[in-house]
């Protein structure tokens, strides 16, 4: 936890937090917070600042926090990704939270197995916890949205082509002609297909929505690491 992430309810006056939980065990045990220590800190949605240790038990660390600071640039990107195994969908929510990716929409493929919808890391609360996650390891507060689509064609026709017209579309699959662009440093739709990727029709509902097919070369990669590959091609890490 590079920074404590502070949400409505942690204020007990206008400067004040209690921290409990997983945070509270961090401060203790991992960061060793000691009472005059100050940790990075920042609200939810909010600014950047320090958080002072004023007092701390068994139940709770209580700082004093001064905000002044923005938080990183968003990425322009909206990133439309199916649904990836669970075992491995918590680490890509984390992964794509940590990059400042804030538009996200998890949708059905072919080769998305109808069990992986049944996950308990699609609930509200787990879907939080991760991406609070990944705005923590990158002292981010912005909380990136998440939306679920199960069903494809409908997305596809009806609700993916107003988004690709705002931020112009690219889909990612293994063996079309054109390399995925590097630095483009501009607002971009980014579709990336489940393990085995899209199958020929989906690709075609997908550029017809306004997408262009792009590949990586001629390496299959997973999930877990072709998002973080797609979106540093696209976007300077100095920039956001």
């Amino acid at each position: 936890m590079n920074l404590a992430l502070l949400f409505d309810e942690d204020f007990i006056g206008p400067d004040r937090v209690r921290l409990t939980g997983r945070r509270r065990a961090h401060l203790a045990t991992v960061l060793k917070a000691a009472e005059g220590d100050r940790i990075p800190v920042g609200r939810v949605n909010g600014e950047l600042g320090e958080g002072l240790v004023t007092a701390q038990d068994e139940d709770a660390v209580e700082l004093a926090v001064t905000l002044t600071q923005p938080p990183p640039d968003p990425l322009p990107l909206t990133l439309v990704l199916a649904m990836p195994r669970p075992k491995m969908f918590r680490r890509v929510l984390q992964t794509v939270a940590s990059l400042g990716v804030k538009d996200i929409w998890l949708i059905n493929a072919y080769k998305v197995e109808k069990s992986f919808w049944q996950t308990p890391w699609l609930s509200e609360a787990s879907l939080r916890e991760n991406l609070v996650l990944g705005l923590e390891q990158a002292r981010d507060t912005r909380m990136p949205r998440v939306q679920i689509r199960k069903l494809f064609k409908p997305f596809a026709e009806d609700e993916l082509p107003a988004l690709m017209t705002e931020r112009p579309g690219l889909v990612a699959h293994p063996g079309t002609e054109t390399p995925c662009p590097v630095h483009l440093n501009a607002p971009a739709t980014l579709c990336i297909g489940p393990e085995g990727g899209f199958i020929p029709y989906e690709v075609d509902k997908l550029v017809a929505a306004g997408g262009r097919s792009v590949h990586l070369g001629r390496r299959i990669l997973r999930v877990e690491t072709a998002v973080p590959v797609l979106v540093g091609r696209l976007y300077d890490a100095a920039r956001y």
